[in-house]
C-alpha cells in the first residue's frame, strides 16, 4: 500500500493551495512532452509553411511559452511562479505501419523556488498542441493528441524524477 498523501486537501477534505511557505528554494527543471497526430498531407503543409495561419510551429511555439506561464490561471491549485526559462520543441514523425504522421512537442521548464514547474511544462506541451489543431482544423479536423506527460523533473524535497516507462 502507498503511504503518499494528497497534499492538496484541508482537514475538512476540502481543496487547498498547498502552503510551501517553509520550503527551501532550489532550481527546478521539468521536461513533458506529447505528441500531435495528423495526415501526412498536413505535416507536409506544416513543414512545407503551407498553412494559411501562418507559420504552424512558430505559432505554437510562442503559444506554449504563454500557457506555461498562464498555468496557474488555469489549473486552480497551482502557484503562480517566477518562471526563468521555457523551451520548446519539435520533431516530426512521417506515418510508418499504422503509426500517423505527428509532431512530438517537448517542453522544459525553469525556476529557482519553492515548489517545481512540472504543470508549467505540461500546460506549455499542451497550448503548443492544440496551437496546431487550432491552426491545421481548416484542413484536418482529425487531429488528435495522445501521450501528453512528464519525462523528468529535478529539484525540491521530492528530488529527481525521470520516467523509465514510455507514455502510452
Amino acid at each position: 500500500m502507498s503511504t503518499d498523501k494528497l497534499t492538496h486537501f484541508n482537514t475538512e477534505g476540502r481543496a487547498r493551495m498547498v502552503d510551501v511557505s517553509g520550503k527551501t528554494e532550489t532550481h527546478r527543471e521539468a521536461v513533458a512532452t506529447g505528441m500531435v497526430f495528423m495526415k501526412a498531407a498536413t505535416l507536409s503543409r506544416i513543414q512545407e509553411g503551407q498553412i494559411a495561419k501562418g507559420d504552424v510551429l512558430a505559432v505554437a511555439q510562442v503559444a506554449g511559452v504563454m500557457g506555461a506561464k498562464k498555468t496557474p490561471d488555469l489549473i486552480p491549485m497551482c502557484h503562480p511562479l517566477l518562471i526563468t526559462s521555457v523551451d520548446i520543441g519539435f520533431q516530426t514523425f512521417q506515418p510508418e505501419g499504422d503509426r500517423p504522421a505527428a509532431i512530438k512537442v517537448t517542453a522544459t521548464a525553469k525556476t529557482s523556488g519553492q515548489t517545481g514547474v512540472e504543470m508549467e511544462a505540461v500546460t506549455a506541451v499542451s497550448v503548443a498542441a492544440l496551437t496546431i489543431y487550432d491552426m491545421c482544423k481548416a484542413i484536418d479536423k482529425g487531429i488528435s493528441f495522445g501521450q501528453i506527460g512528464l519525462i523528468s523533473k529535478s529539484g525540491g524535497k521530492s528530488g529527481t524524477y525521470t520516467r523509465l516507462e514510455p507514455l502510452p
